[in-house]
């Protein structure tokens, strides 16, 4: 599952302007979940951003979105984003 992390991470960097990037591996916490789906990732996405953080916040999130919107339809069930 790191190597979907890595890409996400990667594509994010080469899209959007950002000073840090921490992409968490939540999946573990959600196994016993009635909507678990195995192979699927739970994230969540910490981004220091003075790009972001000057737009609004449904702007930044449907940026967010668009730039990782293939991995989230194959590969992410759930993504919690956090704007620092």
């Amino acid at each position: 599952m790191s190597f979907y992390i890595n890409q996400i991470e990667k594509k994010i960097k080469n899209n959007i302007q950002l000073e840090e990037i921490k992409i968490i591996d939540n999946t573990n916490a959600h196994k016993n979940h009635k909507s678990f789906q195995k192979g699927k990732l739970h994230l969540i996405l910490e981004i220091k951003s003075n790009y972001l953080n000057n737009l609004s916040r449904l702007e930044a999130e449907k940026i967010l979105m668009s730039t990782i919107k293939e991995e989230f339809q194959k590969n992410i069930h759930a993504l919690e984003i956090r704007l620092k």
